[in-house]
């Protein structure tokens, strides 16, 4: 009881304000879902053109340059599990594992992405990994 006489475990929380439409989520779910299956055809048009990539390995500004650079990892990927995520307007931050096979191993890697959206498509994104766990599980060029 609190000094009012009402029992904290059982008192009612104000509610929030009306929910806002999440349309960022979804997008992001889609392009992570066709990035780790390897469908960079079906990942592309989820990203604008001038989309900016931040990560261990490599720093792209384009569309076109972010799939090359990535392009290494298209056999070696084989999916995600999402474990976490949150939205704050545009700003959407997942945490994720991503099943990794190659040649020269087979594990999971944990890894974060913040993704920045601009009219239902990412503009931006910043990952972050453990880069030795990963390059365990690449083939050596």
């Amino acid at each position: 009881m609190n000094d009012a006489g009402v029992d904290d475990a059982t008192r009612v929380q104000s509610r929030p304000g009306p929910a806002i439409p999440d349309t960022n989520c979804p997008v992001v779910n889609e392009y992570l879902t066709a990035f780790y299956r390897g469908d960079f055809e079906g990942a592309r048009p989820l990203v604008t053109e001038d989309f900016s990539f931040d990560g261990p390995f490599v720093q792209v500004h384009g569309r076109e340059e972010f799939f090359a650079s990535a392009a290494a990892l298209r056999p070696v990927v084989h999916g995600h599990r999402l474990v976490r995520q949150w939205r704050d307007g545009e700003h959407v931050c997942s945490i994720y594992d991503v099943d990794v096979r190659s040649p020269a191993g087979a594990g999971t890697v944990r890894m974060s992405e913040w993704h920045v959206l601009r009219d239902a498509r990412l503009a931006s994104a910043t990952v972050l990994f453990d880069s030795a766990r990963l390059r365990m599980l690449l083939p050596r060029p």
